[in-house]
């Protein structure tokens, strides 16, 4: 059973409304609005990406009471929320949607809504302030990778929740207020639409060729070779025929699997 739904939870000692989901009636995007969005911790300047410090950080060992009580850990010794960790999952201080109540829909004339309920996390990758994702050893970014893997698996029990998006900005401009190396899940109660036009498409061509679109683009980055940037027994990296933006890249495994819940200790390199 779920928790009592609310409207409201405690922020700093006062009340505070809860998010909304809202859906545009002509594309049919839904938004997640902010009702009552406190602006998170800030250590980045615009002009310069330099790390600052660690001396104020929430997430550097002995700070673990400055952030919510872990939900995963890795943690080579000692009692839980204390240092000694390698790896912390935490609620997100500020988040865009909260796991407390049930999940309301509502409507308005031609305009739908639901209250805000979601899950969203922070993943602290290492307790090394200075290192970024690409820094990290082999063992250490598989257990970020895992980390997604167990986070999804339990989330997805949830029924509330309809799709996963794991993400991460990397420095101010991309939207990071903490430099300290981390990631963020968030669980939401929609399939977001740009993702729903992706399975449609899929679909469609299963339904056509009785072959999976991705499996099927992959033989062709290999044939071609002219947009893989790497490629192993286990992964394929390519810049895509049809990229949205500068540098993008898609990482596909080669075992067939829908999500990276579908992949095991074998198939993730």
């Amino acid at each position: 059973m779920n928790p009592a739904p609310s409207k409201e939870g405690l922020r700093g000692g006062r009340r505070c409304e809860m998010n909304e989901l809202r859906r545009e009636p002509i594309t049919g995007r839904w938004i997640i609005t902010y009702l009552d969005r406190i602006p998170a911790v800030k250590d980045f300047k615009i002009e310069s990406n330099e790390k600052k410090g660690q001396a104020t950080c929430p997430f550097c060992w002995g700070k673990e009471d400055q952030t919510p009580p872990e939900i995963l850990v890795h943690r080579k010794y000692g009692a839980p929320n204390t240092a000694n960790w390698t790896l912390r999952v935490v609620s997100n201080k500020f988040p865009a949607l909260r796991i407390e109540g049930d999940l309301n829909k509502d409507g308005m004339g031609v305009f739908d809504k639901m209250n805000g309920i979601g899950a969203h996390e922070v993943i602290i990758e290492t307790p090394d302030h200075f290192k970024d994702t690409a820094d990290l050893a082999y063992q250490e970014a598989e257990e970020v990778v895992w980390a997604y893997v167990s986070r999804s698996l339990d989330l997805r029990r949830d029924k509330r929740f309809k799709y996963i998006l794991i993400f991460k900005n990397y420095g101010k401009i991309a939207g990071a207020s903490l430099e300290h190396c981390h990631s963020q899940l968030i669980a939401l109660p929609i399939v977001p639409k740009r993702v729903q036009e992706e399975l449609d498409g899929a679909k469609q061509y299963y339904d056509y060729k009785e072959r999976c679109v991705f499996c099927d683009m992959i033989r062709e980055e290999q044939d071609e070779k002219e947009r893989v940037i790497y490629e192993d027994g286990k992964v394929i990296a390519y810049c895509p025929y049809v990229s949205r933006f500068p540098y993008e890249v898609w990482i596909m495994p080669k075992k067939h699997a829908s999500d990276l819940t579908g992949l095991d200790r074998d198939t993730v390199p």
